[in-house]
């Protein structure tokens, strides 16, 4: 057996750097070689820019992941956006009524529910825990076939070449939505909420901003979001205070904006013999619940975790059977998340009354459910 194993991550994005930052702090790292190349210039990320379009809300598990291999306290003393409380709500009923679903990070003797970060930070910091860990780092680097390593990891998005590369063919289901991503600001303080109004043509969620201003991403028919998109910022401000049902008065458009198409996407394999696929490689899901990027950490920690206990085994961490137990842990569960995204978007975007009038009574109903209500909430922002 080697006494040390070559690792190749494909892809430097939030699940690529985070699976290189937990392998280089981990048990096993002496046993390493570890390598991450990405066809992208280095990120840059500067404090004086403005917050980017690109924003994730990591929830308080993601940020325990984080906080281990060292990168969250950095991201944190930067700029973080917290938040508090959450309120989820139809268009056929008030923001305020009885089947509006309400969450505060107090009923769960939590500081708050999560935070909203940027990407460019998130991987600003896990490249500073990187660039001191003896990780080689290759960007401006494209690859033409698999390199040569005793394990390849594909972390390289949606659009995966280690995937192809691999031969492992993809499931897609296409939304028929495009997503609409900006800033704006608000009339009436959003009070550290993260506000979700499900709309026929989609759901538009309001993710709060540090400064005040809201993170919004709007998933709307392709038509609307192309009207949006060559809107002027006034006509795109009245247009989403409308579709916000003016919950927070006002909106005005305050940062660029960006469209881009809505699908559902699931590989067949996540491993195959040397190659195992996490993140958007993996699995791609609608944005409804904000989900993605936790999924990603997820799939680079339970990788992770299998490789180090392969090796402290005397097994060799790209066999099969060894990446089997990483497919078999993370592709139910990503899975399951995918198919219920999927599911609640289907269900809020019918014209049905009868359906309408269903996911009313159960709205209503998981809002009493006592401790199944707390359970899902827990799931949702990993923790016990």
């Amino acid at each position: 057996m080697k006494s040390r194993f070559d690792i190749s991550i494909v892809g430097g994005g939030i699940a690529g750097l985070t699976l290189a930052a937990l392998l280089a702090k981990g048990r096993q790292r002496d046993a390493l070689n570890i390598t991450l190349i990405d066809a992208a210039p280095r990120p840059v990320f500067s404090v004086s820019d403005d917050v980017a379009l690109r924003v994730s809300a990591i929830a308080n598990g993601s940020v325990e992941l984080l906080h281990s291999v060292g990168a969250w306290t950095a991201v944190k003393d930067t700029r973080v956006s917290p938040f508090q409380n959450m309120r989820v709500w139809d268009e056929s009923e008030s923001p305020d009524g009885g089947s509006t679903l309400s969450f505060r990070a107090a009923e769960f003797a939590l500081p708050q529910l999560g935070f909203i970060v940027e990407n460019a930070l998130l991987r600003d910091g896990l490249l500073a825990v990187l660039d001191a860990s003896g990780v080689s780092l290759n960007f401006d680097t494209r690859i033409e076939a698999l390199p040569e390593a005793d394990l390849v990891v594909g972390a390289d998005g949606a659009r995966s070449l280690v995937r192809e590369l691999a031969g492992v063919e993809t499931r897609q289901w296409p939304y028929q939505q495009t997503a609409l991503v900006t800033h704006l600001e608000t009339s009436e303080p959003h009070n550290a909420t993260a506000w979700q109004r499900f709309l026929r043509e989609g759901p538009l969620g309001m993710l709060p901003l540090a400064d005040g201003r809201l993170s919004v991403v709007w998933s709307t028919t392709p038509d609307i979001a192309a009207c949006a998109l060559a809107a002027t910022d006034q006509e795109l401000g009245q247009m989403l205070s409308d579709a916000s049902d003016r919950v927070l008065g006002d909106l005005t458009v305050a940062g660029p904006k960006a469209t881009f198409p809505l699908c559902a996407q699931h590989a067949d394999d996540y491993v195959r013999p040397g190659v195992a696929l996490i993140g958007d490689a993996a699995h791609a899901i609608h944005p409804l619940a904000g989900q993605g990027a936790n999924l990603g950490l997820q799939d680079a920690a339970e990788l992770a975790r299998v490789i180090e206990v392969a090796i402290a085994a005397g097994l060799h961490p790209g066999d099969r059977p060894v990446l089997r137990r990483y497919e078999r842990a993370r592709k139910g569960a990503n899975l399951t998340m995918m198919h219920s995204m999927t599911g609640l978007n289907r269900l809020f975007t019918t014209d049905s009354a009868l359906v309408r009038e269903i996911r009313s009574v159960g709205m209503r109903l998981f809002n009493r459910s006592g401790p199944i209500r707390e359970r899902a909430v827990k799931v949702a922002l990993g923790v016990n």
